[in-house]
């Protein structure tokens, strides 16, 4: 496995570095964020939307994982070593993120990697993350599954925010439900989890639709739920086009219809863009938001609005890059060195972390944090509140048998395992 200190340039064939110094220019408007480059301690890449379509979730994303890497570095650094960053904006493109991820390895030798927010970006960088084993943060919800040797997806899974609000929804409102969900894989394997979890409780999915991305008017969507009267709807919707379908909603008076969601609320902060009632008595579950009440969430909050004068939401995918970020800084302290493979070593030995979310613990076989999962239920003046906390871990990766610590998988398992297994 490749390590800090080996000459990953070497193997630079001379088309790809003929490719790469056509590519030097764009990175130079982003170059090495806030820090000067050139000192002995660690670079890391932080790939994160600051432009263009996912603006909106990637920006908080990119500051969240700034703020930890300025407060390390006032406190002396990871190993008495300031941090060095390498932070070009990607520009919600994935052919961009593939330059950026070979330039971030091979002309900035980074140690780890942060990056994007859809999965369709993970998937357009993971062969060339998994080519070069390249230590890899990704820290947005996903449809889970992903078993990789040197990726640490650190948000929530669908299974594990599906398997706290669809019980929930289940227990208070009754047991048949219409699905929608994005039209592709994320919203896809969620309705798999959605059907999967309603037969472990006995309810049934009567309906679902699967919606493209760049639709906007949802009018024969919410004619189709009138009519199969279900007791709530499950929404895997996602990005500003389909934020619109709580606005249609609530003229249609389809309100009284409660709504769970892995996937509004903590991400694109649609309680406070669209005006109430429209997201009334949307259940949400999650593992962080803004709103959270306790004093540790409560002082993170401060600090980032105190370093971001602009600042308008903190969203669930910004807090888990910025406990992974505390979580890379303890592995790297364990090992005593920068290398690849004795931080792996660390990170796989169990390690904690105090997140805003909570205590919470990474799981060394899969390397899936056990979350925090709460239910957000939005009033209709948008006001959020909780439910008690629970604890869930990756246990669908579990259950079909990934264990990184004793096998090197480069795979994604999808929801046909479990049943293979079950």
């Amino acid at each position: 496995m490749t390590g800090r200190g080996v000459a990953r340039r070497d193997v630079l064939a001379g088309s790809v570095a003929t490719a790469l110094t056509g590519l030097a220019g764009c990175v130079a408007e982003g170059g090495m964020v806030g820090f000067e480059s050139g000192s002995d301690g660690p670079t890391l890449a932080v790939l994160e939307d600051r432009s263009r379509d996912f603006a909106l979730t990637g920006t908080p994303k990119y500051r969240t994982t700034m703020l930890a890497i300025e407060e390390i570095n006032r406190d002396g650094g990871i190993l008495g070593e300031e941090i060095d960053v390498f932070a070009p904006d990607p520009q919600s493109d994935n052919m961009r993120y593939q330059d950026l991820t070979r330039h971030a390895i091979y002309r900035e030798d980074v140690d780890a990697m942060w990056a994007g927010y859809s999965s369709a970006t993970r998937e357009a960088i993971r062969p060339i993350v998994n080519d070069h084993e390249q230590l890899y943060f990704y820290t947005t919800q996903y449809e889970g599954g992903v078993c990789d040797k040197t990726v640490f997806p650190l948000g929530a899974t669908a299974r594990q925010q599906l398997g706290a609000v669809v019980p929930y929804m289940i227990d208070e409102y009754g047991d048949e439900i219409y699905t929608i969900a994005a039209d592709y894989n994320f919203g896809q394997l969620s309705g798999d989890w959605v059907r999967i979890i309603a037969e472990e409780h006995g309810a049934e999915v009567v309906g679902e639709e699967y919606i493209p991305l760049d639709e906007s008017q949802f009018g024969s969507t919410i004619n189709n739920i009138q009519s199969a009267d279900p007791d709530f709807v499950m929404s895997m919707l996602v990005g500003q086009d389909h934020s619109s379908f709580y606005e249609q909603r609530l003229a249609s008076g389809l309100t009284d219809v409660p709504i769970g969601t892995s996937t509004n609320m903590a991400q694109e902060y649609e309680h406070l863009r669209i005006d109430p009632p429209a997201l009334q008595d949307v259940y949400a579950g999650v593992n962080y938001m803004e709103e959270l009440p306790t004093d540790r969430n409560e002082a993170f909050v401060e600090r980032y609005d105190e370093r971001w004068d602009d600042a308008e939401y903190i969203n669930q995918e910004a807090q888990n890059n910025y406990f992974s970020v505390y979580l890379y800084k303890e592995a790297v302290e364990r090992a005593g060195t920068f290398e690849t493979d004795a931080v792996l070593e660390q990170l796989e030995s169990g390690l904690e972390v105090e997140a805003p979310e909570g205590d919470i613990a990474l799981d060394p076989a899969t390397h899936h944090m056990e979350h925090n999962m709460r239910v957000a239920h939005a009033d209709e003046n948008h006001e959020i509140t909780f439910t008690e906390s629970e604890t869930i871990g990756p246990a669908f990766l579990e259950e079909v048998g990934c264990d990184l610590t004793s096998e090197a998988e480069q795979t994604q398992y999808e929801p046909d395992a479990f049943y293979e297994v079950a």
